[in-house]
């Protein structure tokens, strides 16, 4: 029996340590100095993505989407799952698409983040099982201030909010139960642009009676507020933060049944407030009309933060040719308490630079939207070339420059018109990018016909740099000028390798001189170098010779 004890005892120490080693190894987000990473097998990740279309997660679509992922060259597929098909009688779910995206991803190499279409779908409740849409009485919809029942489920309502957890727990039980060991699945998106579309807010006798209480405690202490009533409390705005407060507090508790089953990261997308026409005469689009109301726009993150602390992120989504408004998106959700990730995107000539200035500013990962073959673009059946040879280019690489980034040592440079010269700042040294060809001695560079240039620069020593890029060159000088004179110092290239990485191993396959490193390193075109660079210092001049 003593043997028999210890044995048991032995045994249930190494499934303890098995379990804790799974749990150890699920992938999650890390904070460093202000920047995160997505950890994935224990490294920093970097997203290299595509969202299929809405219809795609099919057994009849799904030979046509990973052709197109392939050409691509994406590391992760974004895919959904729908609610409807998942659960389509009360308690009884069939996993069959979840199987589908999960041993497809597996068969094509890529990691997978699922799409949770759940309460919410654009603003409304496109993607609910027909036994809660015909059931209006004990799954209540949102009712506009005209008395309008509107095709949105009400986030005031404990019965669809206890449906949607229950369902949701069951998928990412089922996740944890087919993926733990593989980590296929790195991430989830809890619903999709949540929100309200057709009102403001919910006008029900439950939305009413909630508008009515005051704001919560937890909402007024992290918000600095006053206590009392919404009305008070927010003003002008009371309707829109009390829909943000109601939805991120719903999607708060799915999220949390979630994680008690299986805790991946999870992200909330965004369909982000955009400017108006200025022939409108109004300075601001109008919720639940332009936009889902109560969704974690810009000006609700902060209750968002605070109301659904269970969600990891608040992610923009993007479409949009307006380079400044991209700008200020970014400036919005690249927050201390956010990292940044752009889950849905377009696929027109801006959004090649977009991956570029994402990535500058820390982004763990960058997916284009509609991204498969089945018909979605019409009669065009090739990924865009502007997203193909962004991941063509670093997809070799990701997983360095996800590191990179998480140190702070990666920075890129962005063609902006009227701007085609750009420097970096990488402590003693400067990188000067320049972009468009051809570059001549003492004159400005000419910039590219439509701004498309882009540059990385990554520091991997005091004077070793990772450096490539489209359509540009990147010199190298020492940023204090006035110190370099005083010094008598300057900087050249030692050591300029042209190579790739392989399994993490630096392989070089020529050395760059000559008509590739005149006025800088040169990155003509789309011929997707990548460089290791050395530097060094030596005396501006010799003291020692003699002067006439």
């Amino acid at each position: 029996m003593t043997r028999l004890s210890r044995a048991v005892t032995l045994l249930v120490v190494l499934c303890g340590a098995s379990l804790y080693s799974v749990a150890d190894d699920i992938p999650r987000l890390e904070k460093k100095d202000g920047r995160f990473a997505l950890i994935v097998e224990g490294k920093p990740f970097l997203m290299l993505g595509a969202q299929i279309n809405n219809s795609s997660s099919w057994a009849s679509e799904l030979p046509k989407v990973w052709p197109a992922l392939e050409d691509m060259h994406v590391n992760t597929v974004e895919a959904p799952v729908y609610w409807e098909t998942m659960e389509p009688e009360p308690g009884k779910f069939d996993f069959a698409n979840v199987d589908l995206l999960v041993n497809g991803a597996r068969e094509h190499h890529l990691r997978l983040v699922l799409l949770w279409f759940g309460t919410w779908k654009n603003g409304q409740a496109h993607y609910v099982p027909e036994w809660v849409k015909s059931n209006p009485e004990k799954y209540p919809r949102e009712i506009s201030s005209y008395g309008k029942i509107l095709d949105v489920l009400s986030p005031n309502s404990a019965n669809n909010l206890e449906a949607d957890k229950h369902a949701f727990s069951a998928l990412m039980r089922h996740i944890k139960e087919i993926d733990s060991a593989q980590h296929t699945v790195i991430m989830i998106q809890v619903e999709n642009e949540s929100g309200s579309i057709g009102s403001v807010r919910d006008f029900s006798g439950a939305g009413q009676k909630d508008f009515n209480a005051p704001v919560p405690s937890s909402l007024v202490s992290a918000l600095h507020l006053s206590a009392g009533p919404w009305s008070k409390a927010f003003g002008a705005d009371a309707d829109e933060r009390f829909a943000a407060y109601s939805t991120a507090h719903y999607i708060n508790e799915v999220a949390q049944a979630g994680k008690a089953e299986y805790p991946l990261p999870m992200y909330c997308n965004v369909w982000i407030t955009y400017p108006v026409a200025a022939l409108e005469n109004r300075d601001r689009p109008v919720p639940g009309q332009e936009y889902p109301s109560g969704g974690p726009q810009q000006g609700n993150i902060a209750i968002w933060k605070a109301a659904a602390p269970s969600i990891d992120i608040l992610a923009p989504d993007f479409y949009s040719d307006d380079v400044d408004l991209y700008h200020k998106v970014i400036a919005a959700y690249h927050r201390d308490d956010n990292a940044l990730f752009i889950p849905e995107t377009g696929r027109t000539a801006n959004f090649g630079r977009y991956f570029f200035y994402a990535l500058g500013h820390g982004a763990i990962g960058f997916s284009p939207f509609g991204v498969d073959y089945t018909g979605w673009w019409g009669a065009e059946q090739k990924v865009p070339e502007v997203l193909s040879e962004n991941y063509e280019l670093v997809g070799p690489m990701d997983r360095e420059l996800a590191q990179l980034s998480f140190d702070g040592k990666l920075q890129t440079a962005v063609e902006q018109k009227g701007t085609p010269r750009e420097v970096l700042h990488f402590g003693k040294v400067d990188a000067v990018v320049s972009f468009g060809f051809p570059q001549r001695d003492g004159v400005t560079p000419p910039g590219t016909s439509d701004e498309h240039g882009r540059a990385i620069v990554a520091q991997l020593g005091p004077l070793e740099f990772l450096v490539t890029g489209f359509d540009a060159s990147v010199s190298f000088r020492l940023a204090d000028a006035a110190e370099a004179t005083s010094k008598k110092e300057q900087v050249e290239i030692l050591h300029a390798d042209e190579g790739q990485y392989v399994d993490g191993v630096w392989q070089t396959s020529r050395i760059w001189n000559g008509d590739q490193t005149d006025r800088g390193l040169n990155f003509r075109g789309v011929n997707k170098s990548v460089i290791r660079i050395r530097l060094h210092t030596l005396p501006l001049y010799d003291e020692s010779a003699q002067r006439q």
